[in-house]
């Protein structure tokens, strides 16, 4: 079959798969970073789901600062979290044995099968200390694919960035380290739209040892718009150079949103003129340690509101650091941190403390989620050191609240009310925090929501300020419209976070379905364990 035109791959196949008494593995690596490995592996999770395959998805070792909780309480990638969706599957430990959460330049928070390191004095790690530790990482990772090939007939596993990264080739754990220590074949995926697809495609080749290159079975391009014709004589220059054949052309799909590992899928926030739209405006304040950015995919997508996120240039602790001014809006959003302390000193340096007080003045709304909820209390103290270094910050001081930080985390799903507005709609979503946060006086908080029959959230007492630590406020309809509501608009019912999800997966389905030789793929994934 021809791999240039378009193809039907349906559940007539009858697939070897599932008659095979020995699982098999497939790997996605990619020629850079934001190829469309995630995509890739989770439109076959789902080809192969749809057809009665038992498959899961793998990430080795993932470097991200969005995470979803399993429901064992553990921690894994978001990519991972809609893989497993994608192949119709519950949320496992397994399917990301190591997570990174970078909380600094040189540095990240290491969780291995879910939880944060324990058996130490930090689950923190500086980079060149963690490449003594991969030896270690790489049985937690070998373990967790063991356990996945005796449960499943097929495992699609997600590489990281680049296998011809030369300085990170030394103990790799991520990409051709791993695909070597289980014998599986590997598609390469490249971004025709970025520009040089073909030297990315050679060149990342070359760089291979030749076992490694020996176990590359085929190309993938990814993001092609035009006519296929024009491509062609490159593509068959591209088998003739590389012996290597190409497996489809996946074409660009516009609008396309697929959750993210830490890319914010936006445009920057305007902070010249006033607002033109009768949209509602909302402004997500973005830090270094920005954490879960997918908690405002629902307002970015709604068609009554316009969200936007506003960027800072520089680094905490620069010196005379720009001032930037906050543009006009209905409400601005304090998003999750995975070093708050930190973040909170380059809100301050920017300016961003004051504009807020002004916002307020205006008679503005404020949300904080999470590390931002934390920001909005008096005092924040890391006696160990957990996010960075130890000590005791002050918070923007609008709520009768101290957070101390705990190297053990809050990881899990609930549900329950919201109540605003004096109004109530059910509300679900997951925590993820070290803090534990108290109130410093006697007098009653106004809660925000009722989680697990616990009242949780604040609210301040002249209704504008509000703070929580569950993530995923937005993604229910009817708790974004009684947030908008709030804000004293009243918005359309838009689809829930979770149908638009579904919705991605199936349009990316039926690309490979159309644009992938699947019937070739299938083939050289059994032959390869013959």
């Amino acid at each position: 079959m021809n791999a240039r035109q378009n193809n039907s791959y349906s559940s007539s196949n009858t697939l070897d798969l599932t008659r095979s008494n020995q699982s098999s593995t497939l790997m996605i690596q990619g020629t850079t970073s934001d190829a469309g490995k995630t995509t890739l592996v989770a439109g076959l999770c789902r080809v192969f789901a749809d057809l009665q395959v038992k498959v899961a998805p793998f990430k080795p070792q993932n470097m991200a600062l969005n995470s979803a909780v399993t429901p064992c309480g553990g921690e894994i990638g978001r990519a991972q979290a809609l893989q497993a969706k994608a192949a119709r599957l519950a949320l496992d430990v397994d399917f990301n044995p190591i997570l990174l959460k970078p909380n600094s330049d040189t540095g990240a928070q290491v969780i291995v099968h879910g939880k944060a390191l324990m058996n130490r004095s930090s689950s923190n790690m500086e980079a060149s200390e963690y490449q003594d530790y991969k030896k270690v990482a790489m049985r937690a990772v070998l373990d967790s694919h063991q356990r996945l090939a005796q449960q499943y007939d097929l495992v699609v596993v997600e590489g990281a960035g680049s296998p011809a990264e030369i300085n990170l080739r030394k103990g790799d754990i991520a990409n051709m380290g791993f695909a070597e220590a289980v014998d599986c074949p590997v598609l390469i995926i490249a971004d025709i739209d970025k520009g040089g697809v073909f030297a990315q495609l050679v060149g990342t080749l070359m760089l291979l040892s030749q076992s490694e290159q020996d176990r590359v079975v085929g190309f993938v391009i990814n993001r092609f718009r035009g006519d296929i014709k024009l491509l062609e004589s490159g593509l068959t220059w591209l088998e003739e150079k590389t012996n290597k054949p190409v497996l489809g052309v996946l074409p660009y799909l516009h609008g396309l949103d697929i959750s993210s590992e830490d890319a914010l899928v936006t445009n920057q926030a305007s902070t010249e003129g006033s607002r033109s739209s009768e949209k509602v405006r909302i402004v997500v304040l973005v830090y270094p340690h920005m954490s879960n950015h997918t908690d405002f995919d629902a307002l970015r997508h709604h068609e009554d509101i316009d969200c936007q996120f506003l960027f800072a240039k520089g680094s905490k602790g620069e010196v005379n650091a720009e001032k930037i001014v906050i543009p006009a809006c209905d409400l601005i959003i304090l998003p999750g941190s995975k070093n708050v302390r930190s973040d909170l000193e380059f809100l301050r340096q920017r300016g961003w403390d004051d504009e807020i007080a002004k916002h307020l003045r205006y008679q503005g709304k404020v949300i904080g989620v999470c590390g931002g909820y934390q920001m909005l209390g008096e005092l924040i103290s890391d006696p160990e050191g957990v996010e960075g270094q130890k000590g005791v910050s002050e918070g923007l001081g609008y709520f009768a609240m101290n957070t101390v930080l705990a190297s053990k985390k809050t990881l899990m799903n609930v549900s329950g009310v919201l109540e605003l507005a004096e109004k109530k709609t059910a509300i679900s979503g997951y925590e993820i925090h070290a803090g534990v946060s108290t109130f410093t006086n006697d007098i009653k908080q106004s809660h925000l929501m009722t989680l697990a029959e616990e009242e949780q959230g604040v609210l301040s007492d002249d209704g504008q300020i509000a703070g929580c630590y569950l993530h995923g406020l937005f993604d229910q309809p009817e708790a974004l419209q009684l947030f908008m509501g709030w804000l004293g608009y009243e918005v359309s019912k838009s689809p829930s976070i979770e149908v638009l999800e579904e919705q991605a997966i199936e349009r990316v389905s039926h690309a490979c379905q159309t644009h992938l030789d699947m019937v070739k793929i299938e083939q050289i994934v059994t032959q390869w364990y013959r």
